[in-house]
């Protein structure tokens, strides 16, 4: 007696393949906390390493990490209203311009408050305004949802540029920068060819925690400390009920609410909790810059937070960090090229729209979509075979 043995379709041994997010899981709890703890360390040491490759020749490389950061960060932020709510926020440099603002009006245009109680009151006040534009736009969806948004990051800067309180055009300069503390200094590297030296010139190390107008590498530190802490309570929110609501209210809000879910509080949430960290943000990009005015916040900078949080993966942290990264790095590295930065993004949209439409990183869910997808494939193609 013969048994017919269907043939195994084509690719199907490359699908049966555990995914990287398997093995990574698959690891022990101390090993992958010692890779995460290796991988902090050498971001951390990264702008002191000036690595040939990475480095910006034609811009100081610290100052372009705290950029980088710094867009980073922003890009967290829209990516919970954007990636996990499934809110399109044209508008986000406005919460970007409140923080930024409030740190300029109440340090030093109209006050000298402490620089910590000055980061409390940017992100409440961004949060607060978070809120209130929230609350009656958030019912309607969509398109005008956008249209609404990117009216309000155009309504903050006009209102800078028209407010004699808010000086206007001229801006708002002598921003108090966070408080120097000399706890240790770090020399960086030279290279020449492939072999590097320590540098032990005079002001070639960065001293830690002492933020000055030359040194940028402390305000990458300090980024970088505030994106691990927002990357825990982004990874937190995600994996609590909150996070299970603003999924199914992305996916289908209407079902969403069929099932008790209340769409419009958690919608409101994301919006509250994407306008906490672009404050944050704004709050410190205006410290390390120290002066600020309305031309610092055009629309089109919106355009490239959104770009970042597109290009990286919509609902995935490390893919709105990554897009974060690229907006803000690559213009940088390849500074002759810059003046075709809106065409190099418009066509780098246009090939990820047509071979990767997740994004660079494509959140969890879409690996799983397209396990699915490949998983009916196989099925259809062993019936087939079983069939023939």
């Amino acid at each position: 007696m013969s048994t017919d043995t269907a043939p195994t379709p084509r690719g199907s041994t490359r699908a049966s393949r555990p995914s990287f997010a398997d093995r990574w899981t698959a690891l022990p709890r101390p090993v992958q906390i010692l890779v995460w703890c290796a991988i902090a360390v050498f971001f951390f040491v990264l702008p002191l390493l000036n690595l040939p490759i990475v480095s910006t020749p034609d811009a100081e490389f610290g100052a372009v990490l705290a950029t980088v950061a710094n867009y980073a960060l922003v890009a967290l932020g829209l990516n919970i209203v954007l990636g996990y709510a499934g809110l399109l926020d044209l508008g986000y440099v406005g919460f970007y311009a409140i923080g930024a603002y409030t740190v300029g009006v109440f340090g030093s245009l109209h006050g000298q408050v402490n620089w910590f109680v000055l980061v409390v009151m940017a992100v409440t006040i961004s949060t607060a305004s978070g809120l209130l534009l929230g609350a009656p736009t958030l019912r309607v969806r969509g398109d005008y949802l956008a249209i609404v948004t990117l009216g309000f990051g155009e309504i903050i800067r006009i209102t800078a540029l028209n407010s004699e309180w808010l000086n206007q055009a001229r801006g708002i300069t002598g921003i108090p920068r966070p408080p120097s503390t000399e706890l240790f200094g770090l020399p960086s590297l030279l290279w020449d060819g492939a072999t590097a030296k320590v540098d032990l010139g005079e002001g070639a190390r960065s001293v830690f925690l002492k933020f000055g107008l030359i040194d940028a590498v402390p305000y990458y530190w300090l980024s970088l400390i505030v994106i691990i802490v927002v990357i825990f309570a982004d990874k937190l929110l995600q994996a609590s009920r909150v996070g299970r609501a603003w999924e199914a209210t992305r996916e289908d809000e209407e079902a969403a609410e069929l099932n008790g879910v209340p769409t419009f509080r958690f919608k409101l949430l994301a919006f509250a909790m994407g306008a906490f960290v672009g404050g944050l943000s704004g709050a410190l990009y205006a410290s390390r810059i120290g002066a600020i005015n309305p031309d610092s916040f055009m629309i089109q900078l919106s355009m490239m937070f959104l770009a970042a949080v597109v290009i990286g993966g919509q609902g995935n942290r490390w893919g709105a960090i990554a897009g974060g990264v690229v907006v803000a790095y690559l213009p940088e590295r390849f500074r002759e090229f810059a003046d075709f930065r809106i065409v190099v993004f418009g066509l780098l949209l246009l090939l990820l729209a047509n071979f990767r439409p997740q994004g660079l990183l494509p959140p969890r869910r879409a690996r799983r979509a397209r396990r699915a997808d490949e998983a009916t494939t196989r099925l259809e193609g062993t019936e087939e075979g079983a069939r023939a």
